[in-house]
């Protein structure tokens, strides 16, 4: 290797080994303040608990309907020209760089009585304020944008040539995208995925005006309990040992999450080749 090949290796490896430490001293200051007689009091907590399990169960809702929606309009925008579409385009980003507090409060507009959808949720039995159905709204809004991009990414990388050879052996549209579109953008929809699904469960601001709390109610039973990000802001204002080690329970959930998808990978038991574009 040259001189000046060398010393760009370094220049690199300076500059990425800074990042990974921003990426990695916050959280091993948040795991060390606590102490392991409050990583125990949060496993023993019924609150803590409750707050960790129905953040996982509503984000899980929340990013089934990001797919379910999400993955059409990735395609249609990757691979159909329609009018408009440039519109559509920018509206799909627009969630992504409104503020947390802004979004709250523009969907609280949009859901009160007499706002444009006012009696749209209760009308369907759904309560608008303090609900399960608050919570999943905001985190689908706050979400979705990136499985929509990660989709329209993965459908734009598929080769063209390929669908066109598979029409060309007698399949039909539907069975070319089945065996062919679909299965190639898998990993770029579910990197989406992923993703809506760790900005759904870091929201807070579109909480703190929609759902403070969240009272029993169609598909949740009770009892009543909080977002973890609000359980935790909760416990930062009256004990910061236990708002650090419910975060890093909770950070640990996620790390633990993404290396199995990761070790899932490496194994050869998801439907793609090892060393992709998942997060």
């Amino acid at each position: 290797m040259s001189r000046s090949g060398a010393a760009g290796t370094a220049l690199g490896a300076i500059l990425s080994a800074s990042l990974l430490a921003l990426f990695i001293l916050p959280i091993v200051a948040l795991a060390t303040y606590a102490s392991p007689s409050d990583y125990l009091s949060v496993l023993q907590e019924p609150a803590a608990r409750l707050s960790i399990l129905f953040t996982l169960y509503a984000s899980g809702i929340a990013v089934a309907i990001c797919l379910s929606l999400g993955v059409p309009l990735g395609y249609l925008l990757a691979r159909r020209r329609f009018p408009g579409k440039p519109l559509v385009e920018a509206a799909v980003g627009l969630p992504v760089v409104v503020p947390h507090l802004v979004a709250g409060f523009a969907l609280l507009l949009l859901l009160s009585p007499g706002g444009l959808l006012g009696g749209l949720l209760p009308t369907l039995g759904l309560p608008v304020i303090d609900s399960l159905s608050a919570v999943v709204l905001v985190m689908v809004f706050v979400s979705a944008p990136y499985t929509v991009l990660g989709s329209t990414l993965a459908f734009q990388a598929v080769d063209e040539r390929l669908v066109e050879a598979a029409r060309g052996l007698g399949a039909t549209s539907a069975e070319a995208f089945a065996t062919v579109t679909f299965p190639i953008a898998l990993r770029g929809i579910v990197a989406g995925g992923l993703l809506s699904w760790a900005r759904s469960v870091s929201e807070i601001g579109g909480f703190l005006i929609l759902a403070y709390a969240v009272y029993p109610g169609p598909g949740y039973p009770g009892p009543v309990t909080a977002p973890i990000s609000i359980f935790i802001f909760g416990e930062f204002e009256t004990n910061l040992r236990a708002a650090a080690a419910t975060s890093a329970v909770f950070v640990l959930i996620a790390f633990v999450l993404f290396l199995a998808v990761r070790a899932l990978e490496r194994s050869g038991r998801l439907p793609w080749r090892p060393g992709g574009i998942l997060p």
